[in-house]
């Protein structure tokens, strides 16, 4: 339930409206930190919120390491998005190897400290993880095919302007002589429905 992804998986997995499971490195009367008070009681309603320690017990640094064995025996597959050299994700990978638990990591930039424990882990044999497909196939999950959204009529009139072009939201809206509040958010609609992709200011039709 800590700040950074911790944080971001548990409200992904209540927005997703599956389970979650919080291992505190404390009392579970504790709202540690305080700023995801709000979260805990979210997670108790769908999920749970777990310690080691009998209520009352204050957070210390060392109790987070220690706590990060229960997160391991926990998980099936153990996903290290960042980590710097000495980071406690390490640690939580540490457990989940020694338990037999597959471990998966997310590249990252070479001269990124933060990138130097994940890119170590995938010296060392972890499961490289660039999409959502690369998790799914380590839990043996085939993503069933979607069927392609419906757009509105000024959404497909842009997607055709841009066909194979490449063009800024500017000149995809004049070009298609649309007015420039809804061109703007027929772009946007065409971003969620995965029909273009935008990089570095200019739009292109997906692949």
């Amino acid at each position: 339930m800590a700040r950074g992804i911790d944080g971001d998986a548990h409200r992904g997995a209540l927005e997703g409206g599956g389970p979650t499971v919080a291992v505190l490195g404390c009392g579970v009367d504790r709202d540690y930190p305080a700023a995801h008070a709000e979260l805990a009681r979210r997670i108790v309603e769908a999920g749970l919120v777990v310690s080691e320690y009998e209520p009352g017990i204050e957070p210390a640094p060392w109790r987070f390491p220690a706590r990060n064995r229960i997160i391991a025996g926990l998980c099936r597959a153990t996903l290290v998005v960042e980590a710097r050299e000495r980071s406690g994700a390490l640690i939580t990978a540490d457990f989940a190897l020694e338990e037999g638990r597959e471990v998966l990591a997310v590249p990252g930039e070479i001269t990124s400290s933060l990138s130097a424990g994940t890119n170590a882990l995938l010296r060392l044999g972890a499961t490289p993880v660039t999409c959502v497909e690369d998790v799914l196939e380590a839990y043996g999950i085939e993503r069933a095919a979607q069927s392609a959204a419906s757009l509105g009529p000024t959404a497909e009139t842009i997607l055709a302007r841009i066909g194979d072009s490449s063009l800024t939201g500017d000149e995809v809206v004049r070009a298609s002589g649309v007015e420039a509040g809804a061109g703007a958010a027929a772009l946007v609609e065409l971003e969620l429905a995965g029909r273009v992709t935008l990089e570095d200011g200019v739009y292109r039709v997906a692949i």
